[in-house]
């Protein structure tokens, strides 16, 4: 069975995008009260046994950390997928961000939309849900990056991603990176179409 894993997830609860469905899903987190299957900083993922995982989920978790670990973050998952594995990453799209912001005449305070957590803000986007940072106490949760499509792509192929592919949502970059030539069966679970 192949595996994924879903990085800084925070439970099993909150669901991953079905394409995975197949997939055994492993959870890591740094927090272990969300009883993750591994409880580790993904800076450290290079300290796992290799090759272990065909993808990588990781949405909305890579702009917790400061640019400078970006690189360290990105490595790891190449670390540990297989060859011919993907990460499929999810961050908010600064670039989109202020175009909205200007577009609508919002200030960083203004609501841009309803979510479940409840009102989300201009500034909530940029610098992480303050709500839930008051609440938890747990600066982590800031966002310590912020992510163009361009900004992304760069720090993917940077890292050595040999293929990337993204697509835009509403203030969402989504992000496939496969570790060598992309295999035609992900590309089709991952509706990307061929070259």
């Amino acid at each position: 069975m192949k595996k994924v894993l879903n990085v800084g997830g925070n439970s099993k609860k909150i669901p991953i995008p079905a394409h995975y469905a197949g997939y055994e899903h492993l959870l890591l987190d740094i927090d272990p009260k969300g009883a993750p299957d591994i409880v580790c900083d993904a800076r450290m993922l290079g300290t796992l046994d290799a090759r272990q995982f065909d993808a990588i989920y990781c949405s909305h978790n890579l702009e917790h950390y400061y640019r400078h670990d970006v690189p360290r973050v990105l490595a790891g998952f190449l670390h540990i997928l297989r060859d011919g594995g993907f990460a499929q990453i999810r961050v908010p799209d600064i670039h989109e961000l202020m175009k909205v912001t200007i577009e609508k005449g919002l200030d960083v305070e203004d609501v841009l939309y309803q979510s479940p957590a409840g009102p989300i803000k201009v500034l909530d986007v940029i610098y992480g849900y303050g709500v839930e940072i008051e609440q938890s106490g747990e600066d982590f949760f800031a966002h310590k990056t912020g992510f163009t499509q361009k900004s992304l792509v760069t720090a993917l192929e940077s890292a050595g991603f040999s293929r990337v592919f993204t697509s835009m949502g509403y203030l969402e970059i989504d992000a496939v990176a496969f570790k060598g030539i992309p295999d035609p069966a992900a590309r089709k679970l991952l509706n990307i179409p061929d070259d």
